[in-house]
């Protein structure tokens, strides 16, 4: 017994007994599995093979073994009787990719830019209403990193608070050629809480503004985000990197001048708080009738208009309490030397004079951002001279975009896609514009 022992763990003998019992163990199994009749196998559910999964998945973009491929580049994909699409990016390392799942359920983004020079593996899962899943991989190498790189900026940044008529300013270092505007704006997301609809509007080939249909809701949050890094921008140009900002909105503090009564009105959230005298253009340098928005606030300056007007027309004249409405230069600003005629008679180059103390009053309660209205006066604004979007009609500011414009059906219910870890999206409801 003692030999019989010693045998069975010498070298080679333990692998020769595990190998004999594992036999043992599968032809049990085997036995276990047939149907009686001649020793043939059972498959399960009565002998039928398993069932093919009703849905399918298909990957269009990237192919697979695809090389260069824009590091901005997403997924694109098609399902056939899919309930439910899961969509998972991984490195070479097995590392998961955030991203989003487009409101159309045929693509996905990832949340930030790719890797230069890197191996990805994107999966694509459809499930039908049978509960069986149907995948579809594909396996591509991001291009090296670009040396032409289109810088994208903000006019606002993180955590600043601005008027309920500020427009969401992004800037391209470069002209963006028509053809690949579209590209670029979807892209482009806006974020706000509560709600509200609105859209991107080109002004030039290198700036893009965002307004809402509406002014922006009091103490609303937005983010606005463009996914820009690695981007295809034309004649082998690309995004350098992604943006992403935060800003919060204040009180609607609104002004309304009106020429007839040479009298401004501001309001605060709904209710009038203050009626100012001004004095406007006279009628050589009138006043720009239309919806301006403050862009810049200082608390002293200097006009000099010598260059601009000559040394017979030209002044040079000490300023406070300044806020600009226009690039062609007309400011609100405290006048002492009109206030005589403040309330009754037109009598500067164009801006809007108000008195010291209601100069130093409007500086304190308002904000770059904040809308004034005029009204009544001999000329109209010119849109492009400043922050104009509130001086076009919403039918004309949609012209503007580069993307067909899709009224949300309901605002107030609007979903977006958030990205979980490891790529896999499902819709979840948050507040968007």
């Amino acid at each position: 017994m003692r030999a019989s022992q010693e045998q069975l763990i010498r070298p080679g003998g333990r692998r020769r007994v595990l190998a004999a019992g594992l036999l043992a163990v599968a032809l049990a199994f085997t036995s276990a599995c047939t149907d009686g009749d001649g020793g043939k196998p059972s498959s399960w559910h009565g002998g039928s093979e398993a069932p093919a999964p009703k849905a399918a998945a298909t990957i269009s973009e990237p192919a697979t073994d695809a090389k260069d491929v824009p590091a901005s580049t997403g997924i694109t994909f098609t399902t056939k009787d899919a309930v439910e699409t899961a969509v998972e990016l991984k490195d070479a390392a097995g590392k998961a990719v955030e991203g989003t799942l487009a409101k159309d359920g045929k693509s996905w983004q990832p949340a930030s830019t790719l890797e230069y020079g890197t191996s990805y593996t994107a999966t694509v899962t459809a499930t039908g209403d049978d509960g069986l899943p149907a995948t579809a991989t594909s396996t591509f190498s991001t291009m090296a990193k670009p040396g032409n790189q289109i810088r994208v900026s903000s006019f606002l940044g993180d955590n600043q608070v601005v008027g309920v008529g500020m427009p969401l300013i992004v800037k391209f270092s470069r002209n963006i050629p028509e053809d690949y505007r579209d590209d670029v704006q979807r892209r482009m997301t806006v974020t706000s809480t509560p709600a509200q609809e609105g859209i991107w509007h080109w002004v030039s080939p290198t700036e893009i503004r965002y307004r809402p249909k509406e002014f922006w809701k009091p103490n609303s949050k937005v983010s606005y985000r463009v996914r820009a890094g690695g981007l295809p921008m034309g004649e082998g140009w690309y995004g350098r990197a992604d943006l992403s900002v935060d800003v919060k909105i204040g009180a609607a503090t609104v002004m309304t001048v009106d020429n007839k009564t040479k009298r401004m009105t501001v309001t605060r959230n709904g209710a009038v708080i203050k009626t100012i005298p001004v004095s406007l253009g006279k009628k050589s340098t009138p006043s720009s009738s239309g919806t301006m928005v403050v862009i810049e606030k200082l608390r002293k300056t200097v006009f000099d208009t010598f260059e601009e007007l000559g040394p017979e027309d030209g002044y040079r004249t000490k300023i406070d309490f300044a806020q600009r409405l226009t690039w062609g230069g007309e400011f609100i600003h405290a006048a002492p030397w009109s206030e005589g005629q403040q309330g009754s008679v037109n009598v500067s180059h164009g801006c809007v004079n108000v008195s010291m103390a209601n100069g130093e009053w409007l500086f304190k309660n308002t904000q770059v951002g904040d809308p004034i209205t005029v009204k009544g006066t001999e000329t109209k604004l010119q849109n492009g001279n400043g922050w104009t979007d509130w001086n076009m009609s919403w039918n004309d500011y949609v012209k503007g975009s580069a993307l067909p414009y899709e009224p949300p059906a309901d605002p107030d219910t609007t979903t977006t896609p958030t990205p979980t870890p490891g790529g896999t999206v499902t819709p979840s409801p948050t507040p968007t514009a």
